[in-house]
């Protein structure tokens, strides 16, 4: 399928697979912040939007070995090779499983220091230890490599690894939450619970399934020299990616906490977790055109990756153009789904208006950057990661930060959108042969 079928129907499927997938963790970006907004009040919010960095570094280490391990398998597979596709994804999980448990131990060895990093005050000091202990103490089981699956063209187990998992957050939260008022830590207790389900059903799929193209042995999960270098190689910009957004938002929160204290941190967090469910059509193309990339490539398909590219570059702007203008109509009633009436929801309106411009932009870098990665070259992903952060996004708050509040939404969506105008120069240097 991934070498012979349409591309224009190829994608559809692919992408409206993946968007499916990650189209329900935007779901619970929601429903999550719902709970936590109702249940336990605006500090609680700003304390999860304080503590979200620790999900975003454990979701870098993650996306950098399955991107990696993805690049691997499909091209492996492609080109007729599943013990090296075999090896790549036991070397994956080897390295996750080690890293998970580094940063666990040293996570909680440091916590209080890890809490100022984060830009936790007085106030909400408290909430964000108890939700980022038990983000830690998840840590291990805080991925199913859906991105592997997909790399064999699984993409119907890829979307039913985040789907049970996010039904099993969503009936957690109200119970915890509510039922237990357990808090924040309910709050993340459903989210470690829902990660553990996702973790358990990728392990049945890998080591106890039968029928694949290839089964992982116990040699295969030894660390590999060439395999590991190549894993970090491939997937290291993604690691970059998701480290950027880690400092990023950290030196977000830092900067709200000094212009608007904890209503400005909360209009973010709000706004952070509908940017989240908006973006997840725009990952999901991304995601949709890894293995088309990667498999065409093993193969030599060159026209057939042009064609796919061309496809998906056009549906992230237009998809981005549509829900901008949807969520800047309707900002009043998404804000008073989280917060009643006053400072804070007036603070959050005003932001959104200015965030949601960006997210016409917002899909470009990473697609390209995904191209990139897929196509096994990822000298495109690594200039990205690091030159949108270090030249673009970082500098553009800390100098408008001067404006206040309006001043860190207005650089927020500014990087967006220079982030994309950069990305597509580089994209047009990319050549395939």
């Amino acid at each position: 399928m991934l070498g012979s079928r349409p591309i224009g129907r190829l994608l559809w499927h692919t992408c409206s697979q993946t968007t499916l997938s990650v189209g329900v963790y935007g779901i619970y970006a929601l429903t999550n912040a719902w709970f936590v907004a109702r249940g336990v009040g605006a500090d609680a919010m700003a304390a999860v939007n304080l503590a979200a960095p620790v999900l975003l570094i454990l979701g870098a280490v993650s996306t950098t070995v399955g991107a990696g391990g993805a690049s691997l398998v499909s091209r492996r597979l492609g080109a007729g090779d599943p013990a090296g596709a075999a090896r790549a994804t036991g070397n994956a999980f080897a390295v996750f499983w080690l890293t998970a448990a580094l940063i666990t131990v040293t996570g909680l060895l440091a916590i209080e220091p890890l809490l100022t990093a984060l830009g936790a005050e007085p106030a909400t000091r408290g909430l964000t230890r108890d939700y980022t202990i038990v983000l830690l103490c998840g840590a291990l089981v805080s991925t199913g490599f859906s991105s592997l699956v997909r790399a064999e063209g699984r993409l119907r187990f890829s979307t039913l690894l985040w789907v049970i998992p996010v039904l099993v957050q969503i009936t957690l939260d109200p119970l915890l939450i509510f039922g237990l008022g357990w808090g924040v830590r309910g709050a993340a207790l459903g989210t470690v619970g829902g990660q553990a389900v996702s973790a358990a059903m990728s392990i049945w799929f890998f080591f106890g399934q039968r029928g694949r193209p290839y089964r992982i042995t116990r040699a295969d999960l030894r660390p590999h020299g060439p395999t590991v270098r190549a894993l970090i190689g491939v997937g290291a910009p993604s690691f970059l990616t998701g480290f950027g957004a880690t400092l990023l938002a950290v030196l977000v929160n830092n900067t709200l906490s000094q212009t608007g204290g904890a209503t400005a941190l909360a209009a973010y967090a709000v706004c952070a977790r509908i940017q989240t469910f908006v973006m997840m059509p725009q990952l999901g193309i991304s995601q949709g055109l890894q293995p088309i990339v990667g498999y065409n490539a093993g193969r030599g398909l060159h026209h057939r990756i042009l064609r796919a590219k061309t496809l998906a570059l056009s549906a992230t702007v237009v998809y981005g153009a549509l829900a901008a203008g949807a969520v800047i109509l309707g900002v009043g009633p998404l804000v008073a789904l989280f917060l009643p009436d006053g400072d804070a929801a007036t603070t959050t309106q005003h932001a959104l208006r200015i965030i949601a411009i960006g997210f016409v932009a917002a899909g470009v870098t990473p697609l390209i950057s995904a191209y990139s990665q897929s196509l096994g070259r990822p000298a495109i992903s690594y200039t990205l990661s690091v030159g949108t952060l270090l030249v673009i996004k970082a500098p553009l708050v800390i100098a408008l930060a001067h404006l206040g509040d309006t001043g860190v939404w207005t650089a927020l969506t500014l990087g967006e959108i220079i982030s994309a105008l950069a990305a597509a120069v580089l994209l047009r240097r990319l050549r395939l042969g």
